[in-house]
């Protein structure tokens, strides 16, 4: 694609372009009194110098322009004639291929046809013309990536035989950009550059890579759009693979024996609103002093090979120098240095002032619209699938809010339309371009609404564990009962007895008719029961061998531990950017007071409630507004029962077929409670039969997780 527009302009700025652009003429000896007598080249050291001799002294350096691609340099001459008796004087020496001489009118241009683009710096030497080319070596090529993968040639291969590479460097930028150096070894090794992918990659020619830097280079740490480089021999030429990321754009130049790519990072101003206008143009450089507005235009064209129709109002001149700008950014400098527009249609631009353009599109309107008001209006009926007909009635007449605002009329004054709710069927009146503008605008919106299935699932789990552990500890003396004398002596004849409370001790003493035996007990802290069950007990007794004197002990445990998991599964189906809603549970009913002072029965929802509006985007993804509801019957009160609620409302963005998390509430208490004996319970070993310890430990978790389908087609397969 590069060559097939290289040898399209290197066509079109051969002689006969030139013919077309100044009109390439005989010499006119009667009005000139300047003219062209030689065009000779000749090699100074590192530089080429061309030599114009005229016949008499120029009274300035006259202005010129470069071309990139092909490579040309373009020199102007005002009043000055050819007088060399031909049109073209072939050079062929070092850059320069030859020299064309065009003459049209009062003005002669020289046109330099280079092997590849360089610099050039003009000078006076009395009646001589001197252009000094620089070397060809340290040119510099920006070449445009090829979207075909076509290798673009940065520098002709001028080596007869293979040489190595002697080195690759790469190093940073100061404006983040990655600079591959390439020590070359003489600078006639010729290289190809090409887009390939995301990729860029360079040959040189007719060149060996040593074994030391076939390898690859990891520069990421550089912080450049550079990722890695890879070297390897393909054949007779060594191939450098660049991997660049993100947006990028490159350049290459070579200075004697160092070859240089150059991938910078294309910035863009995030706080811009809208950016500046993109040029996409092939680029030029154009260095005119006081040219006429007509002729640069023309200059423009015959560089584009676009037909471009002048306004005889445009007139003026006009001084610039621009250094390889796209040629629409060119355009467009120009345009807006002279007050001038354009209008484009196919290949033929149209340049005016704005003014004129303004009042010529003003003319048109107006008379289109005096057209609208006598053309005769036609009615077509639009039969609607999806949409109804009233909303899209509506629309058209500027009633609706559909779209972002009411009062917008789509018929034009004239027009009218009604609908039939039975049929769905729209009937319209209007000028035939509003009927197609509105069969056009149907066709957009009477289309199937996307469908997405959304499954919910919504998981309670609960981890519960409690232990228990007390004892019993009582004593009794059934001597005082069987005969005997109760107790032991104290002092002469007093004695002591124990036993659980006043009853068990008056029984010993004779005090009581009977003796209650759970009245013996003086340290009661069994274990508590777990979820209606009685802990397990062991008991011990002591006595002599007369059964008068008893200590009695029990041990009492119990440990329970309980797991549960609730899974609740809601599903539905909706349109896209509708609002579905699914609810299952119970309402619970209670009383409440009225002015009157009479009560009355209202409800409570205890329910599991999913309400959910998805929004599918166009690549593919949902967008789910989602409000969950997990409600419970709790403890009862005396106004009727708690309600237990888990509640989560959130938006997420699921890619389609996939599940999100979109709540969780974990709970966890953890609890132990010790009753005990003062002082009796804090002994050591001892001290656990005067006391009752028991642990509760309690886990709960909520889960819900989403997961949205895209319906396919109508029948809501997936």
């Amino acid at each position: 694609m590069k060559h097939n527009q290289e040898n399209r302009i290197m066509s079109m700025w051969g002689v006969r372009a030139l013919a077309l652009v100044l009109g390439i003429g005989a010499p006119l000896a009667s009005w000139a009194q300047n003219a062209i007598q030689s065009i000779n080249s000749t090699q100074q050291g590192t530089s080429e110098v061309v030599r114009i001799e005229l016949s008499e002294p120029l009274a300035a350096v006259p202005a010129g322009f470069t071309i990139q691609t092909p490579p040309r340099i373009a020199i102007d001459l005002p009043g000055v004639s050819n007088a060399l008796g031909r049109n073209s004087v072939e050079i062929n020496q070092g850059n320069l291929r030859s020299v064309n001489v065009a003459q049209a009118g009062e003005r002669t241009r020289l046109v330099l046809n280079l092997k590849q683009a360089t610099n050039y710096k003009a000078q006076l030497q009395g009646k001589s013309l001197v252009l000094v080319l620089d070397t060809a070596a340290a040119a510099v090529a920006q070449p445009t990536p090829s979207t075909s993968g076509e290798p673009v040639r940065f520098a002709e291969s001028l080596n007869r035989e293979q040489l190595a590479l002697k080195d690759i460097d790469f190093r940073r930028g100061n404006d983040g950009a990655g600079r591959v150096i390439v020590e070359l070894p003489n600078n006639q090794v010729g290289v190809d550059i090409r887009q390939q992918g995301q990729s860029l990659v360079v040959d040189f020619l007719r060149s060996t890579l040593p074994d030391s830097l076939r390898k690859r280079f990891d520069v990421t740490d550089f912080g450049t759009p550079v990722q890695s480089i890879t070297t390897a021999q393909q054949g007779d030429r060594v191939r450098m693979t660049i991997n660049p990321r993100g947006n990028w754009e490159h350049s290459a130049y070579q200075s004697d024996n160092q070859f240089v790519l150059e991938v910078r990072p294309q910035k863009v101003d995030p706080n811009k609103l809208t950016q500046g206008p993109g040029y996409a143009g092939e680029k030029l450089s154009l260095n005119f002093q006081n040219i006429e507005v007509r002729a640069l235009l023309q200059v423009i064209a015959d560089f584009t090979n676009f037909n471009v129709v002048t306004s005889d109002t445009v007139t003026g001149n006009v001084t610039l120098r621009l250094k390889d700008v796209p040629w629409d950014q060119a355009l467009d400098i120009i345009l807006q240095a002279k007050g001038l527009g354009l209008r484009k249609s196919g290949n033929v631009i149209w340049i005016a002032p704005k003014d004129e353009l303004a009042a010529k599109e003003k003319v048109e309107l107006e008379s289109k619209a005096q057209v609208a008001q006598l053309e005769p209006l036609r009615t077509q009926s639009f039969q609607l699938n999806y949409a109804k007909a009233e909303e899209v009635a509506k629309g058209l007449s500027g009633q609706g809010q559909s779209g972002g605002g009411a009062g917008t009329k789509i018929l034009s004054p004239r027009g009218s339309v009604i609908f039939e709710t039975r049929t769905n069927q729209l009937f319209v009146s209007d000028i035939p371009s509003k009927l197609e503008e509105i069969q056009m605008l149907i066709g957009k919106i009477d289309v199937p609404v996307r469908q997405v299935l959304i499954e919910a699932r919504i998981v309670i789990a609960d981890d519960n564990f409690s232990r228990s552990l007390g004892a019993k500890l009582g004593a009794t003396d059934l001597r005082g009962i069987r005969g005997g004398v109760p107790g032991w002596k104290v002092s002469g004849d007093t004695r002591v007895t124990v036993g659980g409370n006043m009853n068990a001790v008056g029984g010993q003493t004779l005090q009581t008719d009977t003796l209650n035996f759970s009245d013996t007990s003086f340290v009661s802290l069994p274990a508590i029961g777990q979820n209606n069950y009685n802990p397990a007990t062991f008991a011990l007794s002591l006595f002599g061998a007369s059964s008068n004197r008893f200590l009695n002990l029990e041990i009492s445990a119990i440990e329970a531990d309980g797991r549960g998991k609730v899974v609740s599964s809601p599903r539905v189906v909706t349109a896209d950017q509708t609002k579905a809603l699914i609810e299952q549970g119970t309402e619970l009913p209670y009383q409440v007071a009225t002015s009157s002072g009479a009560t009355s029965l209202q409800f409570r929802k205890a329910n599991l409630k999913l309400e959910v509006t998805p929004q599918i985007t166009p690549e593919g993804s949902v967008i789910l507004d989602v409000d969950v509801n997990k409600d419970s019957v709790g403890q009862a009160t005396a106004a009727g029962f708690a309600i237990d609620t888990k509640h989560v409302k959130t938006q997420v963005l699921v890619e389609n077929g996939g599940t999100v998390v979109i709540g969780g509430i974990f709970e966890q208490s953890d609890r132990t409670d010790t009753t005990k004996v003062p002082f009796l319970g804090d002994i050591p070993v001892l001290g656990n039969l005067f006391k009752t310890t028991t642990k509760t430990s309690e886990r709960t978790e909520l889960l819900i997780f989403l997961t949205p389908k895209v319906v396919t087609d109508r029948n809501g397969s997936l």
